[in-house]
């Protein structure tokens, strides 16, 4: 979201922004900067924009079962289930976790720094060590931690075991 209501502001070409390209690198500096000042102001504004501007909720498939429409089930409460990827800081799983209170699941997806040298990532000093590459390293206690090496049958086996779980709940 903070890319998307950045480039609102200032004009940037969103979908260059997706990519890995210098396009984003010549910006990122200045979203972060932007990102930061948004939420000094108000600590839940990204978070209230994801759940608000969500155009429809993102459904769990129940395989099977009774409940919700279509096969798909819907939380304890009626209400679907909804996932939110890439959140960045403490304050946004604070946020979650207060509004949506144990119903929250947290994921970490995680990979050694070789793996992502092989993916062509490089280490930039005061972007990648900054709250909006870093901020969830300490301090929260992951429901889940995915470890995403390269090894395609561990992570289909780690996914499946996660899917099993959050279906469970439902």
């Amino acid at each position: 979201p903070a890319d998307a209501l950045s480039l609102q502001e200032h004009g940037l070409d969103f979908q260059r922004l997706l990519d890995a390209s210098a396009y984003k690198e010549t910006y990122r500096q200045d979203m972060i900067r932007w990102g930061e000042e948004k939420r000094r102001a108000d600590p839940g504004f990204f978070c209230r924009t994801v759940v608000e501007g969500a155009a429809q909720p993102v459904w769990v498939s129940g395989g099977g079962g009774a409940g919700g429409v279509g096969g798909r089930r819907a939380g304890a409460d009626g209400a679907p289930a909804q996932v939110v990827s890439d959140t960045r800081r403490l304050s946004d799983v604070e946020w979650f976790r207060d509004v949506y209170g144990d119903v929250v699941q947290t994921v970490r997806v995680v990979a050694t720094d070789e793996t992502r040298k092989r993916r062509n990532w490089v280490f930039v000093t005061g972007v990648d060590d900054a709250e909006s590459e870093c901020g969830l390293d300490q301090g929260v206690a992951f429901d889940w931690v995915i470890t995403n090496d390269g090894d395609e049958l561990s992570l289909d086996e780690q996914l499946e075991t996660l899917l099993r779980s959050l279906r469970g709940r439902l």
